[in-house]
Protein backbone atom coordinates (compact mmCIF):
# COMPACT_ATOMS: atom_id res chain seq x y z
CA UNK A 1 0.00 0.00 0.00
CA UNK A 2 1.44 3.40 -0.99
CA UNK A 3 1.90 6.12 1.61
CA UNK A 4 -0.13 9.27 1.24
CA UNK A 5 1.79 12.44 0.34
CA UNK A 6 1.77 13.73 3.94
CA UNK A 7 2.76 10.45 5.58
CA UNK A 8 6.43 10.06 6.48
CA UNK A 9 8.26 6.75 6.42
CA UNK A 10 9.47 5.27 9.72
CA UNK A 11 13.11 6.32 9.11
CA UNK A 12 12.00 9.87 8.28
CA UNK A 13 9.88 10.04 11.43
CA UNK A 14 12.76 8.76 13.54
CA UNK A 15 15.19 11.24 12.02
CA UNK A 16 12.75 14.14 12.47
CA UNK A 17 12.10 13.18 16.10
CA UNK A 18 15.80 12.68 16.85
CA UNK A 19 16.72 16.00 15.24
CA UNK A 20 14.13 17.87 17.28
CA UNK A 21 15.04 16.13 20.56
CA UNK A 22 18.80 16.46 20.04
CA UNK A 23 18.29 20.18 19.35
CA UNK A 24 16.11 20.66 22.43
CA UNK A 25 17.84 18.37 24.95
CA UNK A 26 21.25 17.52 23.52
CA UNK A 27 22.43 14.21 22.14
CA UNK A 28 23.72 12.81 25.42
CA UNK A 29 20.57 13.41 27.44
CA UNK A 30 18.12 12.18 24.79
CA UNK A 31 17.18 8.55 25.23
CA UNK A 32 16.21 6.04 22.57
CA UNK A 33 12.85 5.70 24.35
CA UNK A 34 12.19 9.43 23.98
CA UNK A 35 13.00 9.22 20.27
CA UNK A 36 10.73 6.25 19.57
CA UNK A 37 7.92 7.77 21.63
CA UNK A 38 8.17 11.05 19.71
CA UNK A 39 8.28 9.20 16.38
CA UNK A 40 5.36 6.97 17.34
CA UNK A 41 7.22 3.73 16.67
CA UNK A 42 8.63 0.85 18.70
CA UNK A 43 12.27 0.31 19.64
CA UNK A 44 12.22 -2.73 17.39
CA UNK A 45 11.22 -0.54 14.46
CA UNK A 46 14.01 1.88 15.24
CA UNK A 47 16.62 -0.87 15.51
CA UNK A 48 15.39 -2.26 12.21
CA UNK A 49 16.56 0.95 10.50
CA UNK A 50 19.22 2.31 12.86
CA UNK A 51 21.54 0.18 14.95
CA UNK A 52 21.96 2.82 17.64
CA UNK A 53 21.43 6.41 18.66
CA UNK A 54 24.87 7.05 17.12
CA UNK A 55 23.51 5.88 13.77
CA UNK A 56 20.69 8.41 14.01
CA UNK A 57 23.14 11.23 14.75
CA UNK A 58 25.37 10.11 11.89
CA UNK A 59 22.44 9.94 9.45
CA UNK A 60 21.17 13.41 10.43
CA UNK A 61 24.35 14.90 9.01
CA UNK A 62 25.14 12.27 6.36
CA UNK A 63 21.89 12.89 4.49
CA UNK A 64 22.73 16.61 4.21
CA UNK A 65 26.27 15.79 3.09
CA UNK A 66 25.00 13.28 0.48
CA UNK A 67 22.67 15.89 -0.96
CA UNK A 68 25.44 18.49 -1.06
CA UNK A 69 27.85 16.02 -2.67
CA UNK A 70 25.32 15.11 -5.36
CA UNK A 71 24.77 18.78 -6.15
CA UNK A 72 28.53 19.41 -6.13
CA UNK A 73 29.11 16.59 -8.61
CA UNK A 74 26.45 17.94 -10.95
CA UNK A 75 27.79 21.50 -10.87
CA UNK A 76 31.47 20.49 -11.08
CA UNK A 77 30.88 18.27 -14.11
CA UNK A 78 28.89 20.83 -16.09
CA UNK A 79 30.38 22.57 -19.13
CA UNK A 80 30.16 26.04 -17.56
CA UNK A 81 33.36 28.08 -17.08
CA UNK A 82 35.21 27.10 -13.92
CA UNK A 83 34.43 30.35 -12.12
CA UNK A 84 30.69 29.80 -12.67
CA UNK A 85 30.92 26.20 -11.47
CA UNK A 86 32.82 27.20 -8.34
CA UNK A 87 30.34 30.02 -7.67
CA UNK A 88 27.40 27.60 -8.01
CA UNK A 89 29.02 25.08 -5.67
CA UNK A 90 29.91 27.70 -3.05
CA UNK A 91 26.45 29.29 -3.11
CA UNK A 92 24.78 25.88 -2.92
CA UNK A 93 26.73 24.58 0.08
CA UNK A 94 25.84 27.70 2.05
CA UNK A 95 22.17 27.61 1.02
CA UNK A 96 21.78 23.89 1.81
CA UNK A 97 23.62 24.27 5.12
CA UNK A 98 21.29 27.15 6.05
CA UNK A 99 18.24 25.12 4.98
CA UNK A 100 19.38 22.22 7.20
CA UNK A 101 20.87 24.31 9.98
CA UNK A 102 19.47 22.28 12.89
CA UNK A 103 20.93 19.09 11.43
CA UNK A 104 24.33 20.68 10.91
CA UNK A 105 24.48 22.39 14.30
CA UNK A 106 23.40 19.26 16.15
CA UNK A 107 25.99 17.21 14.36
CA UNK A 108 28.94 19.54 14.90
CA UNK A 109 27.96 19.98 18.55
CA UNK A 110 27.82 16.20 19.10
CA UNK A 111 30.19 14.68 16.53
CA UNK A 112 32.85 14.01 19.18
CA UNK A 113 30.37 11.67 20.90
CA UNK A 114 30.10 9.37 17.90
CA UNK A 115 31.94 6.06 17.73
CA UNK A 116 35.43 6.69 16.26
CA UNK A 117 34.56 4.66 13.13
CA UNK A 118 31.57 6.91 12.41
CA UNK A 119 33.66 10.01 13.05
CA UNK A 120 36.25 8.73 10.57
CA UNK A 121 33.52 8.07 7.98
CA UNK A 122 32.19 11.61 8.23
CA UNK A 123 35.66 13.14 8.09
CA UNK A 124 36.48 11.08 5.00
CA UNK A 125 33.25 12.18 3.26
CA UNK A 126 33.88 15.83 4.11
CA UNK A 127 37.49 15.53 2.97
CA UNK A 128 36.33 14.16 -0.42
CA UNK A 129 33.90 17.06 -0.74
CA UNK A 130 36.59 19.61 0.11
CA UNK A 131 39.03 17.94 -2.32
CA UNK A 132 36.54 18.32 -5.16
CA UNK A 133 36.11 22.03 -4.39
CA UNK A 134 39.89 22.33 -4.17
CA UNK A 135 40.16 20.70 -7.61
CA UNK A 136 37.92 23.41 -9.07
CA UNK A 137 40.21 26.10 -7.65
CA UNK A 138 43.26 24.30 -9.02
CA UNK A 139 41.58 24.05 -12.44
CA UNK A 140 40.94 27.79 -12.39
CA UNK A 141 44.55 28.44 -11.43
CA UNK A 142 45.84 26.22 -14.27
CA UNK A 143 43.52 27.98 -16.71
CA UNK A 144 44.76 31.40 -15.61
CA UNK A 145 41.34 32.44 -14.27
CA UNK A 146 42.29 32.42 -10.57
CA UNK A 147 45.34 33.86 -8.86
CA UNK A 148 48.06 31.32 -8.09
CA UNK A 149 49.62 32.93 -5.00
CA UNK A 150 47.04 31.37 -2.67
CA UNK A 151 47.00 27.71 -1.68
CA UNK A 152 43.77 26.02 -2.82
CA UNK A 153 43.76 23.94 0.38
CA UNK A 154 44.00 27.06 2.52
CA UNK A 155 41.25 28.81 0.55
CA UNK A 156 38.96 25.78 0.96
CA UNK A 157 39.66 25.55 4.70
CA UNK A 158 38.98 29.26 5.13
CA UNK A 159 35.74 29.12 3.14
CA UNK A 160 34.36 26.05 4.91
CA UNK A 161 35.32 27.47 8.29
CA UNK A 162 32.94 30.33 7.51
CA UNK A 163 30.25 27.91 6.30
CA UNK A 164 30.49 25.81 9.47
CA UNK A 165 30.17 29.02 11.51
CA UNK A 166 26.69 29.73 10.04
CA UNK A 167 25.04 27.97 12.96
CA UNK A 168 26.22 30.68 15.35
CA UNK A 169 24.57 33.60 13.57
CA UNK A 170 22.27 32.66 10.68
CA UNK A 171 18.53 32.82 11.40
CA UNK A 172 15.76 31.63 9.07
CA UNK A 173 13.79 34.80 9.90
CA UNK A 174 16.79 37.10 9.43
CA UNK A 175 17.30 39.86 6.87
CA UNK A 176 18.84 37.50 4.29
CA UNK A 177 17.66 34.08 3.14
CA UNK A 178 20.06 31.16 3.04
CA UNK A 179 20.22 31.47 -0.75
CA UNK A 180 21.10 35.17 -0.49
CA UNK A 181 23.83 34.46 2.06
CA UNK A 182 25.09 31.74 -0.28
CA UNK A 183 25.33 34.21 -3.15
CA UNK A 184 27.26 36.67 -0.96
CA UNK A 185 29.64 33.96 0.29
CA UNK A 186 30.23 32.75 -3.27
CA UNK A 187 30.87 36.31 -4.48
CA UNK A 188 33.41 36.83 -1.68
CA UNK A 189 35.15 33.56 -2.55
CA UNK A 190 35.38 34.40 -6.24
CA UNK A 191 36.51 37.98 -5.52
CA UNK A 192 39.33 36.61 -3.37
CA UNK A 193 40.46 34.27 -6.16
CA UNK A 194 40.33 36.69 -9.08
CA UNK A 195 43.66 37.75 -10.52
Amino acid sequence: MARSAGEESVPQRLLAAATRLFAENGFETTSVQQIVDAAGVTKGAMYHYFGSKDDLLYEIYARVLRDQKSRLDKAAESREPVQERLHAVAADVVATTAANLDDTVIFFRSMHLLHPDKQAEVRAERRRYHEKVCALIEEGQRDGVFRTDKSPDLVVDYFFGAVHHLGTWFRQDGKLTGAEVGEHFADLLLDALRK
